[in-house]
């Protein structure tokens, strides 16, 4: 599967393109945009831009009215197969969020209940709806909205119009966009029939089309199997990530990395490939949720050096800040252009050593060493073994391990490694050692 072997880059278009919150119903071809950014990702090393929402919505692209339109504040579907034309140009696969738990209140099908109630035809597309009871926005009716939003009008996915349509919007994405893969939202609420229905379809639609769940928490493999999803978020590392370096306990992180990919019989997710992120649309930045930022650099070597498929949220890659606490617009800002600093720089190379490593794509996970501020980590495949090694502390420390051999190269710079008398980490450092046979 080509998503294994790449490199994610995540863009928020209602917000990368400066859109209007509100859909004021203007056409304005804004998502033309990212054709500008193209040399930005190659340069950055990107394989697959994965598109939160483009489809018309009432607001913020989650709540959608219309599965086969591209929204109106971004521009007309012409525009968007020439955006994914010129990815595909560029070498660069198309992944798009897939919003089938819910829709907008503007949906057509919800318009028409609203209308005509117990005489729709579209009644039934939806989940639970109570011609007697009655709505927040005071409809005469009562309906299900995810988890008690009701501008998110839940789809009832066992019902097979539905089912149908939203097949044939897929149909329709892949005919005429050329995508390569969806990201499911909020795919730990989809109906699991649905999604063992979906992947059937989807693998008799084009080959190799990858499909990635929204998971927060719980068994990620009850989505994440051959029958269903071939990978999801994984939220789990996401959260250690930040958590270890700002509490000085590299211990959660390689506890949860053992516990999903980890060597003993039981673990979780091993041979599996989950999307590995430092931040995106839904949380805090990285560089504003680490408290020292010296340590941006490391959290994204972890990102890169753990199993799972590496995914940049756009502007992170140059150290763009963000609170949640401010707003979901303050996470999904308009940038006027890329920018490329030492950040960039070192994420770039963390890429290259990536994808042209068999042990970091597809390699299996041992712990090494392991204090508060410091980690070893050994990702082997039989063909190669890497060294995945990382110095959180501001001052050198002296590694005394057992490396195996003893000469390395250090897949991000390049530079030769002899193990003897054991390695040194300068302050805040981390490396990618292949080893020698």
């Amino acid at each position: 599967m080509w998503a294994y072997e790449s490199v994610f880059y995540q863009i928020y278009p209602l917000g990368f393109c400066g859109a209007p919150f509100e859909n004021d119903g203007i056409l304005q071809h804004r998502i033309l945009k990212v054709k500008d950014w193209i040399p930005h990702l190659k340069q950055l090393g990107i394989d697959a831009v994965y598109f939160s929402p483009v489809f018309e919505s009432d607001t913020h692209g989650y709540n959608t009215r219309d599965y086969r339109k591209i929204d109106v504040r971004l521009g007309t579907n012409e525009d968007f197969k020439e955006v994914c034309d010129a990815l595909h140009a560029n070498g660069i696969r198309v992944v798009l969020d897939a919003v089938f738990n819910h829709a907008g209140r503007g949906f057509g099908p919800f318009l028409d209940v609203l209308q005509n109630r117990e005489r729709s035809p579209y009644i039934g597309w939806f989940h639970r709806i109570d011609l007697g009871g009655n709505s927040p926005y005071q409809d005469g009716l009562w309906y299900e909205g995810w988890e008690g939003n009701y501008d998110l009008v839940k789809l009832n996915l066992q019902n097979e119009a539905v089912v149908q349509y939203l097949f044939e919007s897929v149909r329709f994405w892949v005919e005429y966009f050329g995508i390569d893969g969806l990201r499911l939202d909020v795919a730990y609420c989809l109906d699991e029939w649905f999604l063992r229905r979906l992947r059937s379809f989807c693998d008799g639609l084009k080959p190799e089309f990858f499909l990635l769940g929204e998971m927060l928490h719980g068994d990620y493999n009850r989505l994440m199997n051959d029958e269903m999803l071939h990978s999801v978020t994984n939220y789990e590392c996401y959260k250690g990530l930040h958590s270890s370096l700002n509490s000085n306990n590299l211990f959660e992180i390689v506890h949860s990395l053992l516990r999903q990919f980890g060597p003993e019989y039981w673990t979780l997710y091993k041979g599996k490939h989950l999307l590995s992120f430092a931040d995106n649309h839904d949380v805090t930045r990285a560089a504003s949720i680490l408290n020292d930022k010296a340590h941006l650099p490391l959290i994204y070597a972890l990102v890169f050096g753990m199993p799972g498929i590496p995914c940049i949220y756009y502007g992170s890659e140059w150290g763009a800040s963000g609170e949640k606490s401010q707003g979901d617009p303050a996470l999904r800002p308009a940038f006027a252009q890329p920018e490329w600093n030492d950040l960039s720089t070192w994420i770039a190379k963390l890429a290259a050593s990536k994808k042209a490593s068999p042990a970091l794509n597809y390699g299996a996970f041992r712990s090494v060493l392991l204090t508060n501020r410091q980690c070893i980590f050994e990702r082997r495949t039989e063909e190669e073994r890497v060294l995945v090694a990382v110095n959180a502390d501001k001052e050198s420390y002296h590694a005394h391990f057992d490396a195996g051999c003893g000469q390395a190269v250090d897949l991000i710079s390049g530079e030769t490694h002899d193990f003897g008398g054991g390695s040194e980490l300068p302050p805040y450092s981390a490396f990618f050692w292949k080893m020698e046979r």
